[in-house]
């Protein structure tokens, strides 16, 4: 008796954690952009933390006389972090967009013609007030065909925000590391004008300054090289999540939502709005 009570108590804990592993298998993607950032942020900080521990950045920091790395680190952590806010919001929105379409595929009752009562039960966002939209839309045609196409280009600029932000900081550092070098061979060279061969003091004091201006055109090029390559990669996994879900979007509105508003409003037949 007391092993048939301890094997149900096994298998009632057997299917709790195959539920459970379930549900996080099923969450999993709609973490996908946050988890895809933070796994990147984190291999950079390890490596800027490497750079750190064996004096590198240092080194670079006292090298640089104009401080033009400094600033490029610090565009490339602002940029950082409004990739950070928009994935969120992306993610956000995915999480939204997937328990949107389950709701709507569940039970079509989830749309109306009344644009104060449609989308009431499902999550806010900006799939939801699409769909709005398109039930507005459909109860104002008159039985004409539903055509999305206007909305979902409103849609799409919705979802994309301030992403193209990336591009411009990705080529500000690019320019910025491009000045630095130029600024570094202007440094290299001004002492050349005045030198005198004869003056080993004065030719001494050249070189250290060419010197220094060598290091300054190869820490600001390479600082600036490196954190465009960085934003680049971070604004191209940002840009792919958002395109990924406004494929989703599209999907789920062609398959479910529009297929349903015009079987509610008997625009089955091919007349265009």
């Amino acid at each position: 008796m007391e092993n048939l009570k301890l094997e149900n108590a096994l298998d009632t804990v057997g299917r709790w954690l195959h539920s459970a592993a379930r549900d996080q298998l099923t969450a999993w993607p709609r973490r996908g952009p946050l988890l895809h950032w933070l796994i990147f942020t984190g291999v950079t900080i390890f490596a800027f933390v490497l750079l750190w521990y064996y004096g590198l950045i240092q080194q670079m920091i006292v090298s640089d006389r104009t401080h033009i790395s400094s600033l490029i680190v610090l565009l490339y952590i602002g940029a950082s972090l409004h990739c950070l806010w928009r994935t969120i919001i992306i993610s956000r929105e995915d999480d939204a967009a997937r328990q949107t379409a389950k709701l709507v595929a569940a039970d079509p009752r989830h749309l109306a013609f009344d644009a104060t009562s449609v989308g009431s039960e499902l999550p806010s966002g900006l799939i939801t007030s699409h769909i709005r939209n398109l039930a507005t839309k459909a109860g104002l045609n008159g039985g004409l065909r539903l055509d999305q196409t206007l909305l979902l280009r409103g849609l799409a600029g919705q979802l994309r925000g301030s992403n193209h932000f990336g591009s411009f900081a990705s080529d500000t550092l690019m320019k910025l590391g491009l000045l630095g070098t130029i600024v570094g061979f202007i440094m290299m060279l001004a002492p050349i004008a005045g030198l005198d061969a004869d003056n080993r003091g004065a030719l001494k004091s050249s070189m250290t300054l060419m010197s220094d201006g060598m290091a300054v055109a190869m820490y600001t090029t390479l600082a600036g090289l490196v954190g465009s390559i960085l934003v680049k990669i971070q604004y191209y996994m940002l840009d792919d999540a958002t395109s990924r879900l406004f494929n989703f979007a599209v999907g789920v509105t062609e398959v479910h939502v529009v297929s349903a508003l015009e079987r509610k409003s008997g625009g089955t037949d091919d007349r265009r709005v």
